[in-house]
């Protein structure tokens, strides 16, 4: 397949699974957090894009392919993190940005949220699984 259409097909993949995470997460936070029981969630046309930049990570994959899953998964966290920051920035200065966690103990201008390393470790490496399945 060529490199084009594969990464296109790879991008609307990782947009749509990614859109689909957010639902869940968000989803059972509204449990928690608010107790509905209706398990709503909230999202954005935004987050499919962001999402979907996760096929810029297939070349990192292969090369991390053989090294242990701590480094992987830590390394994806950490260009997850960049790329949250980085669009968040921008969306924010347009008055578009469809999350803010200046309220969070642990933001970075209220892009970014460190607690979630964890959730943006094991989300890396599901791109990863799925990045891979070809």
């Amino acid at each position: 397949m060529p490199m084009k259409k594969n990464f296109m097909n790879n991008f609307i993949l990782c947009g749509f699974c990614g859109w689909c995470m957010e639902c869940f997460w968000t989803g059972l936070n509204s449990i928690i957090k608010h107790k509905d029981k209706s398990l709503l969630c909230r999202t954005s046309v935004w987050m499919f894009p962001i999402y979907g930049l996760a096929a810029c990570l297939t070349p990192i994959c292969r090369k991390l392919e053989r090294r242990n899953a701590l480094l992987r998964g830590g390394v994806y966290a950490l260009l997850i993190y960049l790329t949250e920051y980085i669009t968040g920035i921008i969306l924010k200065k347009h008055g578009a940005c469809p999350w803010d966690y200046s309220k969070a103990k642990l933001n970075i201008k209220g892009v970014i949220r460190l607690d979630y390393a964890p959730a943006w470790f094991l989300t890396g490496l599901f791109f990863e699984k799925l990045l891979k399945r070809i």
